[in-house]
């Protein structure tokens, strides 16, 4: 995987740390500005290494093909959803242009965006317990987000999810049950019946009621 670009912000305040952050595509580094030229290089390849380290300990553990993303898909209905979400397949897909993932519950199938292959693992997982909750629910109803909710980092992930777009201005603004649309790359298209087209937008935030089904 290639770097990220990177931004170098330096701070007038002499007891500033050496810290980084990711803004959107982007990895900020901020140095205190008394630093030289060879300093600052230093660092920011330093600073470069334990992000890129940090990010590859919490990546999905089905980022590395189809079928490993089949298999954490399966974990997830088993551990959230009592095992009821049984997906005929569950794939990468090339980057769509205004949804994160899209689920056709006619044919079980779930494709979820190559531009999550490298989001922390707990937001994919809440991408992929959003999708296989549309093998139960298609609306979004209460019975929906009763099931979504089960999984415990729901709206922390809505936040990254909605922070990475704002950040990145990826214009990502599908939700589920919109018609079908042109966005899709070759060889996924909307199809009939699909309703999972997640836009990273989140329920309401008035509490779900545990209606269960």
């Amino acid at each position: 995987m290639a770097s990220p670009p990177v931004e170098v912000r330096r701070s007038a305040r002499r007891k500033r740390m050496v810290s980084a952050r990711r803004e959107g595509e982007r990895l900020v580094v901020f140095i205190p500005g008394w630093m030289s030229a060879e300093q600052e290089r230093d660092w920011v390849a330093e600073m470069v290494r334990r992000v890129e380290a940090s990010e590859a300990r919490r990546r999905s553990p089905g980022r590395n093909n189809d079928e490993a993303l089949m298999r954490r898909g399966l974990e997830l209905s088993k551990r959230w959803l009592e095992g009821r979400a049984r997906p005929s397949s569950i794939r990468w897909v090339p980057t769509m242009r205004t949804r994160w993932a899209s689920c056709t519950p006619d044919d079980a199938t779930i494709r979820i965006s190559e531009r999550l292959r490298d989001a922390p693992g707990w937001v994919v997982d809440y991408v992929l317990v959003h999708e296989l909750t549309h093998l139960l629910s298609a609306a979004h109803d209460d019975v929906f987000w009763s099931w979504v909710r089960r999984y415990p980092r729901t709206e922390r992930a809505i936040g990254y999810l909605e922070g990475l777009n704002a950040a990145a201005e990826l214009g990502i603004t599908g939700v589920d049950g919109d018609p079908a649309t042109a966005d899709e790359p070759d060889g996924v298209a909307d199809a009939d019946g699909e309703v999972g087209g997640f836009g990273g937008t989140g329920p309401g935030r008035e509490p779900a009621r545990a209606t269960g089904t």
